[in-house]
């Protein structure tokens, strides 16, 4: 592989990296993936069956 294509690869991969990373984090505080509420959700109840309602 020549430069141009590793510095390519490297943004994307660092671009994944911080949104899968984003992800997690928002799924530790207990956020929403979609950041629109849980409310009209069909998985509300699989998604956050460990909180008390």
């Amino acid at each position: 592989m020549n430069a141009p294509t590793i510095i390519v690869l490297s943004i994307v991969a660092a671009v994944f990296v911080a949104i899968v990373a984003r992800e997690i984090i928002k799924k530790k505080k207990g956020e929403s993936s979609c950041s629109c509420g849980c409310g009209g959700c069909a998985f509300k109840d699989s998604c956050h069956s460990n909180k008390s309602k």
